[in-house]
């Protein structure tokens, strides 16, 4: 796979030099360095040099909270990171976003395939099969919350709500489905997204974190 990886890798960093909040600037010296895309003209970060520094970087928000989902839009601020080769730099950002390059990487070459989200449920085990019970209207409130660009997911959604291709959330807006559009200037209204100038974040199926989400929205309406 990573015959496939570092060769698109390589292409889109001609064209582009961003991912998700990452700005990736090329050195004199043929390195590379990356920084949250706020920092770019800031000389006061702190300096790494390891493509495993990417762990810790990652780990945290701000406010020094861990962040579960690491394509939330909360990525760390005063770090730069300066790597040397690019196989280093597909280490780094497979820390920062894990699988988004090989994700991207089969999009480019056509052969991606996507899951529905009633395909992920009713699949799942355990005391997660619950969650195979949710209603298209629950669905549609809590995908329309949690994987909406600012502060939920800064993922391109590429898969369907069913096997019928039905829209996966009428609360987002359009833009949140097409790769064509920076989730990172999306803002959660239609209109607000800019054309993409970096490598998209894309989505091919629901996450853990999405699963467990569509279970709580079950639960709580068993309560009722």
């Amino acid at each position: 796979m990573l015959n496939v990886i570092e060769p698109a890798l390589q292409i889109a960093l001609s064209d582009c030099r961003r991912i998700g909040q990452i700005a990736i600037q090329k050195l004199d010296d043929g390195g590379l360095a990356l920084s949250h895309h706020d920092d770019e003209t800031r000389n006061d970060l702190k300096l790494f040099h390891s493509a495993d520094d990417a762990i810790e970087i990652a780990r945290y928000d701000d406010a020094g909270n861990y962040r579960p989902l690491k394509t939330a839009p909360n990525l760390s601020h005063g770090w730069r990171l300066e790597l040397a080769t690019l196989g280093a730099l597909r280490r780094a950002l497979d820390y920062f976003y894990p699988g988004r390059l090989a994700v991207f990487a089969s999009w480019k070459s056509g052969q991606l395939q996507t899951t529905p989200l009633r395909k992920t449920l009713d699949r799942q085990s355990g005391m997660y099969r619950v969650a195979a019970k949710i209603s298209d209207e629950q669905i549609d409130c809590v995908v329309g919350d949690f994987c909406r660009s600012d502060g939920g997911c800064l993922r391109t959604i590429l898969w369907k709500r069913d096997m019928q291709g039905t829209v996966t959330s009428t609360k987002l807006p359009q833009e949140k489905f097409d790769p064509a559009f920076d989730q990172t200037t999306a803002g959660g209204r239609p209109g607000l997204a800019t054309p993409a100038t970096g490598i998209p974040l894309l989505c091919q199926e629901p996450c853990n974190l999405l699963v467990a989400k569509c279970r709580e929205a079950v639960k709580g309406k068993d309560k009722l």
